[in-house]
């Protein structure tokens, strides 16, 4: 039997039209002749989904009861026995009430598909078990539902419907998605534009890297090594010179041509230094790659034109942009092809773009003397300077012959063997001077046109001329060995530069560094060690192994090759920049225990202003009215006398009251607030709250869910923290208008919502608001201590839950009490010790 074939419909939250879409395509299938059936579907109550299954055979669900509520399951086994073409099973990450074949959905699908069924299925992306943590990072709701990836990626196919998240928006406000009850609960929280656009890329994102995934399946399985331009990755590469500006932009242009096309910019220094860079127009290129949309890379490697290639294929590039060589014809014949040259020769499947530009050379100019002295290519030319200039200067001079020019052919021959000794150090030099000493001898010291020695003096000449050789090219080696230190320290500085600036624009700065490291010295893998932990790691530990020590702490393993001794100096000086990266963490880590310490000094300040403030007036109304009771110098009537014990009973009510909220400050501060979670009723802890406040239905508007599920929380602390808000509204809320408290639920929360429509606060000092003696500007000394929203923060905390305020809609301020649903957090008496 031929097994099923599983489409998913992927969304990117709920209400994009994954269910509306999976129907329409159920009856175009029907119309086409297909047998479909509606195994499960969930309309939500969207009238235009369920109108839709108008002429679609469903299939009776099963009734399963769960925790004495009765609910609808699919029937797994009816479906399998009606073996249909096709089979609609809505919402694949749902979890099966017991009693059921399977415990999830997706479970009961893989069935489906092995009885040979087709099978049409929707899912959210934040019920893919990978995402689970990044989807609550963004909407801050936990995922109980979820599907594996592996189930996900076994599908034949994939498909995202997606919609603007401000069209999700709309459909939302016009009731299309959740009932009005619902509505500004869900606008407020999983709904934001900000959450709706993450998620959308989220799942465009995830799609993406199926699709890849995809491919490299497909090319592994058929053998095709060969790259596929299924996205354009174009690597710029940059010399340092004014050039690099132009070759940007016509990457940036390449890459533009296709969707997703990605730029790279890469420069490439040697072991010894920066090859003629002029750093100012690097940092130049670098910002502007970046404001290009690209990235900037640096890696190290004397042979160009391979480091280069090994970065575009280790990039997986498709475009490599170079620059035409500024070197002119001649300077190019005499040292051979250039870069350009080399890399269109090893650069395979890699299209190479090699673009002119304003400095395009046109002169022969000798080499200059850059990165490092007495090279290959130096020597080289130093014996090619002595080969031709010897003759040329041999012909000027025989053509200039005289009986007194003997003096100023010396000193002619003298002069090439400088220049030789210049260019190509001493065996070039010490050839030259031979030379010149044998060819002087031969055409032009009596008897002409033979080699003989007949003077001593003669042999003297020769002598000078080697040792001015020896003398011209130690100085030109010590001025190269200076050049070339100065050189490694600015490919030093240059590197370091670059780890810099990745860590000031935003990455982490070991993962930074250790990034840097790995592209700069083109190593398989990196890896930072301490005690046994990675810290930081880049690429895969594959290959030899090497090591480098970091201060006494950590370790940093090089996979891939052993680095030769001039690229260690340079990693070491990177394992001291990581050091002092790893220094800075620990005094940042020193710093927030500190922290805590002057928060708590400044809290402890503060209470000793507000009990020498606050406390003072009701103590001394209470001392005064007993002070007057028990005088027996003043005679007091009965109204005067019950006037004074109102006082004195009133003011000990406050001072009694205002004890109880420090120490319950004191409480939540400390980390020890004793809190005993059980499952309770929102209505009834509200109801509770407004008779303590003696508050009716003429004071407050009241919206609340009549459905709403029992939550794990303190009914007495719940209490107190209502109190608080209302008492806080009601003292901001304008006459003519009314307090509002309601109830909704949202994921596996449940939120309460008290709005008034007062001043509001500012959103940058909303998080002021929640400190403890703070009243935001109140002096009239009738406010207390400041500690009512700051308790109610510490309460609901302390019962799991969250409290936050958002702007109400027309001016005001909602608080939000959200707490979890009962049964999906363990209950009992606990105490939080986050000390």
């Amino acid at each position: 039997m031929r097994r099923g074939r599983l489409r998913v419909l992927l969304g990117a939250a709920p209400g994009v039209g994954k269910t509306y879409a999976m129907l329409a395509e159920a009856r175009r299938s029907l119309a086409d002749g297909r047998d479909v059936v509606v195994a499960v579907v969930e309309t939500h109550g969207r009238s235009a989904t369920a109108a839709l299954l108008d002429g679609l055979e469903v299939v009776p669900r099963r009734r399963a009861a769960h925790r004495g509520v009765e609910l609808d399951e699919m029937d797994l086994d009816a479906v399998i026995r009606r073996a249909p073409d096709v089979a609609l099973v809505d919402e694949l990450a749902h979890t099966n009430a017991p009693g059921g074949t399977h415990e999830k959905r997706w479970q009961d699908v893989e069935a489906l598909l092995d009885a040979g069924i087709d099978v049409v299925s929707t899912v959210n992306i934040q019920h893919i078990v990978s995402l689970g943590d990044v989807v609550q990072q963004i909407t801050g709701a936990p995922q109980r539902e979820t599907v594996p990836d592996a189930v996900l990626r076994a599908a034949d196919q994939i498909e995202v419907v997606d919609l603007a998240p401000e069209a999700l928006r709309d459909r939302l406000a016009s009731g299309q998605v959740y009932p009005a009850e619902r509505i500004d609960a869900a606008l407020s929280n999983y709904f934001r534009l900000g959450n709706l656009t993450a998620l959308r890329e989220l799942a465009l994102l995830w799609l993406a890297d199926e699709v890849d995934s995809a491919l490299q399946s497909y090319r592994s399985a058929h053998g095709i090594d060969s790259k596929w331009e299924a996205r354009e990755r174009v690597v710029v590469a940059l010399t340092g010179g004014a050039e690099g500006e132009t070759l940007l932009r016509r990457g940036a242009r390449i890459a533009a041509r296709s969707a997703g096309g990605e730029l790279l910019a890469v420069h490439v220094s040697t072991q010894d230094g920066l090859r003629a860079a002029d750093p100012g127009a690097l940092a130049e290129q670098r910002r502007l790659v970046e404001s290009l949309g690209g990235s900037y890379h640096q890696v190290v490697g004397d042979d160009i034109p391979d480091a280069l290639i090994s970065f575009a294929r280790a990039a997986n590039a498709t475009q490599l942009v170079v620059g035409v060589s500024r070197r002119g014809r001649l300077a190019a014949a005499l040292t051979g092809p250039g870069i350009g040259a080399t890399v269109i020769r090893e650069a395979g499947e890699i299209d190479v773009h090699i673009v002119t530009h304003a400095r395009v050379g046109g002169r022969f100019a000798l080499p200059r003397l850059r990165a490092g002295a007495l090279t290959v290519r130096r020597r080289v030319l130093g014996f090619a300077l002595a080969l031709l200039g010897g003759p040329l200067l041999t012909v000027l001079l025989v053509a200039l012959r005289s009986d007194e020019s003997i003096t100023s052919d010396v000193l002619a021959y003298q002069l090439l063997v400088i220049l030789v000794a210049l260019v190509g150090g001493i065996w070039p030099a010490l050839f030259a001077a031979v030379l010149s000493g044998i060819t002087l001898d031969y055409f032009f010291v009596d008897p002409v046109h033979t080699i003989t020695v007949d003077e001593p003096l003669h042999l003297f000449a020769l002598g000078l001329y080697v040792a001015n050789a020896l003398l011209v090219s130690a100085i030109v080696d010590r001025a190269a060995r200076r050049a070339r230190a100065a050189q490694r320290a600015s490919a030093e500085s240059e590197l370091l530069a670059t780890i810099a600036g990745s860590v000031l624009r935003g990455e982490g700065a070991l993962q930074a560094m250790i990034g840097r490291t790995r592209e700069a010295f083109s190593l398989a893998g990196v890896r930072l060690i301490a005690s046994g932990a990675v810290l930081a790691t880049d690429g895969e530990p594959a290959g030899a192994l090497s090591t480098i020590a970091v201060g006494d702490r950590a370790v940093l393993e090089l996979y891939g090759r052993d680095p030769a001794a001039s690229e260690r100096r340079l990693l070491t000086v990177i394992a001291a920049q990581i050091d002092a990266t790893l220094e800075h963490g620990d005094l940042a880590e020193t710093a927030k225990e500190v922290g805590p310490l002057a928060a708590t000094d400044r809290v402890r300040t503060a209470l000793l202003s507000a009990v020498s403030h606050d406390l003072r007036r009701p103590l001394a109304a209470a001392t005064a009215s007993v002070s007057a009771l028990r005088s027996s110098a003043v005679v007091l009537s009965d109204a005067d006398r019950t006037e004074l014990l109102e006082t004195a009973d009133e003011s000990l009510d406050i001072l009694a009251r205002l004890v109880t909220d420090l120490l319950d400050v004191s409480r939540v501060q400390a980390g020890v607030l004793g809190v005993a979670i059980s499952p309770v009723d929102v209505d009834d802890v509200i109801l509770a709250a407004l008779d303590e406040l003696g508050i009716g239905p003429a004071d407050v508007d009241l919206d609340l869910d009549r459905d709403l599920p029992l939550i794990a929380a303190d009914a007495v602390l719940l209490q107190r923290v209502l109190v608080n808000l209302l008492t806080n509204a009601a003292r901001y809320d304008p006459p003519e208008t009314r307090v509002r408290l309601s109830t909704s639920t949202f994921a596996d929360t449940v939120q309460v919502r008290v709005t008034d429509h007062g001043p509001g606060v500012a959103p940058e000092r909303r998080d002021e608001i929640f400190v403890p003696f703070q009243r935001l500007g109140d002096t009239d000394n009738q406010t207390g201590l400041g500690l009512g929203l700051a308790l109610s923060k510490g309460f609901t905390e302390g019962m799991g839950g969250v409290l936050d305020g958002e702007d109400t809609p027309g001016g005001g301020l909602t608080m939000v009490v959200t707490l979890p649903v009962a049964g999906t957090v363990s209950t009992g008496s606990t105490e939080r010790d986050d000390a």
